[in-house]
């Protein structure tokens, strides 16, 4: 049985750009590889592989929850024209829990992130949504 959420990747087109981004959400880089041929081709599928990937976590944040980004050397990545239809089928978005919620949004929209939100009082929380890179959608969370 599942012990606990490990990570969540997020293919990028900016590996720094995302760094960036996550960095304002209190993640740290923690490593970095070139991941290329052989046994990374098999296991992801991916003919001809060769893509950084960056490990990015909060530090003393336990259980430990990781963010770990892709960005594919030679291979295009497709992007998602419905990737903000948060009514399509799959992937729709994923959460983070914060302290001071209205320091964390005002911090982003300083840096030019949109924000929506906000909706009080679901499940007695305090809820926005972030359209982040990529166009990924992230929520943040604080308790009312």
């Amino acid at each position: 049985m599942i012990a606990r959420f490990g990570h969540v990747t997020v293919v990028v087109a900016d590996v720094l750009a995302a760094i960036r981004f996550f960095e304002l959400l209190g993640f740290a880089k923690e490593a970095s590889v070139t991941m290329a041929g052989g046994a990374f081709e098999d296991f992801l599928g991916v003919e001809a592989l060769e893509a950084t990937h960056v490990v990015l976590a909060v530090h003393g944040l336990t259980p430990r929850f990781e963010v770990q980004l892709m960005q594919f050397h030679r291979l295009a990545a497709q992007e998602d024209p419905n990737a903000q239809r948060l009514e399509k089928l799959g992937y729709n978005h994923i959460c983070f829990v914060v302290s001071d919620i209205e320091a964390v949004v005002a911090q982003l929209r300083g840096e030019g992130i949109v924000v929506r939100g906000p909706l009080d009082g679901f499940h007695a929380r305090r809820l926005y949504f972030v359209t982040g890179l990529e166009d990924i959608t992230i929520e943040l969370s604080e308790a009312l």
